[in-house]
């Protein structure tokens, strides 16, 4: 298999939930990969357990939201890095980086004090990637 080099940051897209154009913050120490949400709610369809949540995907223009529900997938113990222990939602959902796009696990969370709103940890890399950290945006396309 052919590995794609990608960057410390990069623009990624995430086709289920409706979201294009979003940059990532690649993260090798982080496990799960981990996306920004607001108004998280649980709900039930079908009754079976889902979640809704709004997302800005372009942190320069917070006017512009996105609404999102997606089935909950599992709910994890993550430590955050600063330490802290919560309970997180996770979702599965389609990746897409340039012209390739594989299913990844997202935790839920408020990042607010973050500056970006979604991170890919090395599940989400699996065996597919090689990061090269001194670049950005490295993969074209999409």
């Amino acid at each position: 298999m052919n590995k794609i080099i990608i960057g410390n940051l990069e623009s990624c897209n995430l086709p289920d939930l409706g979201i294009s154009d979003l940059q990532v913050r690649i993260d090798t120490g982080a496990k799960t990969s981990s996306l920004h949400v607001d108004n998280l709610k649980r709900i039930k369809v079908k009754g079976r357990p889902y979640v809704e949540f709004d997302l800005h995907p372009d942190i320069y223009n917070l006017d512009q939201t996105v609404h999102c529900k997606a089935p909950v997938f599992d709910s994890r113990r993550i430590k955050s890095s600063n330490g802290e222990v919560e309970q997180r939602c996770v979702i599965q959902t389609t990746l897409q980086l340039g012209d390739n796009q594989w299913p990844i696990e997202l935790t839920l969370s408020n990042r607010q004090d973050m500056t970006y709103l979604m991170l890919l940890g090395r599940e989400g890399m699996g065996e597919r990637v090689l990061v090269d950290p001194a670049e950005s945006f490295l993969v074209n396309g999409g």
